[in-house]
């Protein structure tokens, strides 16, 4: 729900004020929060009613007649796990919050039911080679690999279009033809495809100098090796909300040294950590940039998106940091493609 910030009041609003505030944004709920956006409780429309029955007056505090702990999901819960909450609950909405409790968005029935359409243009960088799985690779592309029931690329432009999206550009290279082949105008998917046909190879930013014009909104640009269930429109609603100029997906990554690391100074051990872990915030190959980063984009040269977050840096501009917390998989290696075919039918079912 775009509006949710409009459903947001503190613990002091009388009932009168939150329901001059249910009636405004139309949800049939107000979510009450500290001075920190941490969610205290809800007011139902259905609970002022109760509460008014009961004899409460309307200027009673709203804490006096909320409910305190209300059913909520994370944000990193994906659409799915979302929608099966809300059936099971038996609730219309549902407060998302992040690691800290706090509010970032409102997951309504309506969200489900009426999926916006979404203006913003989806980049899919299919192009590589996919030397890692070159026995894979050999006659067919890596986005047009089988994953479950069907091409890992038609699995990544279905996300997005279930989402709202309904312009995409792809990247093609190699073996492009059998990428056009398969999706055409993308029509049979309800979407509009066009691509980007590189001669060369341009690297994980580069295509984005082929665009046939400058857009108005911010553009959406993915890898095509990521199985996710990542909320995009959220993503961008929040690039759009922090008036960035770029938007890294990011998300943790972990790896453990399989030896007892020595701490030493001048020949002398201090102390030995047995097989620490160690902990990285790392790029999820996903990302949000507004029209102005394209400029920065050198045309039909190799680029990759590192070097343009490092130029826009550089530059003073504003990038961010969008959390990845749900599934996600990056398809590089033999092993991780078998993992996505494990667990493809439980994830995307």
């Amino acid at each position: 729900m775009k509006s949710w910030k409009n459903a947001l009041i503190g613990p002091a609003t009388s009932l009168r004020m939150a329901l001059e505030t249910i009636n405004q944004v139309g949800c049939q709920i107000a979510l009450v929060v500290d001075g920190n956006g941490r969610l205290l409780g809800t007011l139902s429309d259905g609970d002022a009613r109760r509460a008014l029955l009961d004899g409460r007056s309307l200027s009673t505090p709203v804490t006096a007649v909320m409910h305190a702990t209300p059913t909520c999901v994370s944000e990193s819960d994906d659409r799915q796990a979302r929608l099966v909450k809300m059936r099971r609950c038996g609730v219309h909405q549902l407060p998302v919050l992040d690691r800290d409790g706090i509010v970032v968005g409102l997951e309504t029935v309506d969200d489900f039911l009426n999926t916006p359409e979404r203006d913003e243009w989806v980049v899919i960088m299919a192009g590589g080679l996919g030397s890692r799985l070159s026995e894979l690779t050999h006659n067919t592309p890596k986005p047009m690999l089988q994953v479950g029931s069907r091409p890992l690329l038609e699995t990544i432009v279905r996300g997005y279009a279930d989402q709202g999206f309904r312009n995409f550009y792809l990247a093609v290279n190699y073996k492009a033809e059998q990428i056009e082949h398969h999706f055409g105008d993308g029509s049979e998917l309800g979407v509009n495809v066009h691509y980007l046909r590189e001669q060369k190879r341009l690297g994980t930013a580069g295509a984005l100098s082929l665009l046939p014009s400058r857009p108005d909104k911010p553009i959406v640009v993915t890898n095509a090796d990521l199985l996710t269930k990542e909320n995009y429109t959220y993503m961008v609603d929040q690039h759009i909300d922090n008036e960035a100029d770029a938007t890294m997906g990011v998300r943790e990554y972990e790896m453990q040294v399989p030896f007892g690391v020595v701490m030493e100074r001048d020949g002398h051990i201090e102390s030995i950590e047995e097989k620490p872990v160690q902990r990285f915030t790392v790029s999820s190959g996903m990302y949000v940039l507004s029209p102005c980063a394209l400029d920065l984009v050198p045309a039909n040269q190799f680029f990759d998106m590192p070097s343009l977050f490092e130029a826009m840096v550089g530059k003073g501009m504003r990038t961010r940091c969008h959390r990845i917390n749900g599934y996600w998989l990056d398809i590089g290696r033999l092993p991780d493609f078998e993992r996505a075919n494990l667990e493809f039918d439980e994830v995307f079912r």
